[in-house]
């Protein structure tokens, strides 16, 4: 790890997807905007919070357009690029597309932070754009009082390959790939609590490249994906039932976590993304009545570069969820069906 005269996570108020603005937030920012024109080309706006934008070229090519920055949650600066640039790249997983080109997005504290420090969060994120074929194209940046990495990310996909979060159907089974617990992660490391066998568990997962969605999207079992990050499970859990006009019921003791996440929730190292995530949809989640607020906190963390929640048909669940763990996920883990009913998300 390299040696900086500061901490990053020192100069940032949040780090990783925690930084996202609550949903609750963002849903009133967006109230009283115009709608995009009826475009017949935009096959995805923000309609349905999808994970990115979809624009379709002729009868079988689609372009994806996402974006994606956030502020440190690690202090070594190229694993802040890697964990930023896979995160960024996540979105295009996820709709079932393959990315083509990166543009970096880039604002530092200038005075505060060393040349060194910057150039080697840019070849972190540069080296996982390599991991995942395309080159850094170009970029943006500015000086600002906190450092703020992302990528702005463009990607092709066939029509028929896309996948919305809006495609559960009832008997759908849900799995998820990665296991949960990265802000609870990110919460003890800024308070420097965090174990190096825990940090290099944390690493392996949110530098995973999610390409496994591109392949899962040419199977017309995988009804609809999504990947889980800064609304934590519920959220986007909820986001996939309201736009499938479905209910997800799911058995917490099947959820996955990383290692050391139940001890360390239920040790108070829980971020403030994960109240508010609760606050902005606690409304339409039904939890055990006797479930403790850490365990609720699990499932309300802010995950950054998170895994992806897929809705497939049962009959062929343990078979998808097996070509997921030999494609390197070994969490991947069916945890629970998709009903019908009014849009929830149900916790046994």
């Amino acid at each position: 790890m390299l040696d900086a005269p500061v901490r990053l996570t020192d100069l940032a108020h949040g780090g990783g997807c925690g930084c996202k603005l609550a949903p609750s937030v963002l849903q009133q920012l967006l109230a009283n905007q115009p709608q995009a024109a009826p475009y017949a080309q935009l096959l995805v706006g923000t309609e349905t919070g999808d994970d990115a934008a979809v624009w379709q070229i002729d009868e079988e090519c689609c372009v994806i357009a996402t974006t994606d920055f956030f502020m440190p949650m690690v202090d070594d600066p190229r694993d802040f690029g890697r964990i930023a640039a896979a995160n960024a790249l996540s979105d295009i997983y996820a709709m079932g597309g393959t990315p083509i080109m990166a543009l970096a997005i880039l604002g530092m504290p200038l005075g505060k932070l060393p040349i060194e420090t910057v150039r080697a969060i840019l070849a972190g994120g540069a080296s996982i754009c390599a991991e995942a074929c395309i080159p850094v194209a170009g970029g943006h940046s500015i000086d600002s009082p906190e450092p703020i990495y992302g990528l702005a990310v463009v990607g092709l996909c066939a029509v028929s390959d896309i996948r919305r979060n809006s495609g559960a159907r009832p008997g759908d089974a849900l799995i998820l790939t990665k296991g949960l617990g990265v802000g609870v992660y990110s919460a003890a490391f800024k308070k420097q609590a965090l174990g190096a066998a825990a940090y290099e568990e944390m690493m392996a997962s949110t530098t995973l490249l999610n390409r496994i969605g591109h392949k899962l999207a040419k199977d017309a079992d995988v009804h609809a994906m999504t990947d889980v990050t800064g609304f934590g499970l519920l959220g986007h859990g909820v986001e996939l039932a309201r736009g499938g006009s479905v209910a997800l019921d799911i058995d917490f003791a099947r959820i996955p976590f990383l290692k050391d996440a139940p001890a360390l929730a239920e040790g108070g190292f829980i971020t403030g993304a994960s109240g508010r995530n609760w606050a902005s949809y606690g409304e339409a989640v039904v939890l055990p009545a006797a479930m403790p607020d850490w365990r609720r906190a699990l499932l309300t963390d802010p995950q950054t570069s998170g895994g992806l929640l897929i809705a497939c048909a049962p009959e062929r669940a343990e078979a998808i969820r097996g070509t997921i763990e030999a494609a390197g996920f070994p969490r991947a883990t069916i945890i629970g069906a998709v009903a019908a009913g009014e849009p929830a998300v149900r916790i046994s």
